[in-house]
């Protein structure tokens, strides 16, 4: 099922606004495109931003911040509505905006942070979770999906503090961060079962989750890292 198609909706933002934005480029709230690629491959974008904070992609525009600009409107807006109605569960209700600059006309995509997360993307295999990272949408790992559906389930998290949690917290006092493999030796048990307390006091809020090189880092929630 497709997203209504709307008409066409002029931005609020003129030439120079849009100059402006390119020039902060890409990052956690910001994506170009020079044309819109296939479905399932924008999908991932879409997603990426809705599982995050939300974000916008600017199609018509290089990643040299060169406005290249579209010319065609309508086949661009059929790819956008078709990767966030029918590749993107649950559907992300984008908008779509358009800014003329002199001959060139860029489309303006406002993806809203979900208000249910996770949202997955179709593949033939299995559903996919992707997250905003800097100026990527990668691969959420399976702890960050857990915690985006703890954190939006209607269902209390409860969390026993018993001698596992008591040595984690220890050694986090010491070390500062954690990963799930190492928890997982320090306390002696299965990497699932590591992973489900760390998840768990994530999802409480005594912990937080952070990503180093690509690997998942737990550590106190008061700390930066």
């Amino acid at each position: 099922m497709l997203l209504p198609n709307g008409e066409i909706v002029i931005s609020e933002m003129n030439a120079a606004d849009l100059r402006n934005l390119i020039q902060t480029g890409e990052g956690r709230f910001l994506e170009f495109k020079k044309t819109t690629p296939v479905p399932e491959k924008i999908a991932r974008e879409i997603a990426a931003f809705a599982n995050t904070n939300g974000g916008t992609i600017l199609v018509g525009v290089d990643d040299f911040k060169n406005i290249t600009g579209i010319s065609a409107y309508f086949e661009e807006e059929y790819l956008l509505f078709k990767a966030a109605g029918e590749y993107c569960v649950p559907q992300v209700p984008i908008r779509i905006e358009l800014v003329h600059t002199g001959p060139l006309d860029v489309m303006v995509v406002r993806v809203p942070e979900a208000e249910k997360k996770p949202v997955y993307i179709k593949n033939s295999k299995k559903r996919l979770v992707f997250i905003r990272e800097k100026d990527e949408s990668v691969l959420a790992s399976d702890e960050i999906t857990e915690v985006l559906k703890n954190t939006h389930s209607e269902e209390g998290v409860t969390f026993e503090y018993g001698e596992n949690e008591q040595m984690l917290f220890r050694y986090l006092n010491e070390y500062g961060e954690i990963t799930v493999l190492k928890y997982s030796q320090l306390v002696n048990v299965t990497t699932y079962r590591a992973s489900k307390i760390l998840v768990n006091l994530v999802s409480a809020g005594v912990l937080k989750l952070f990503r180093k090189s690509d690997t998942d880092y737990f550590t106190f929630s008061n700390l930066t890292k």
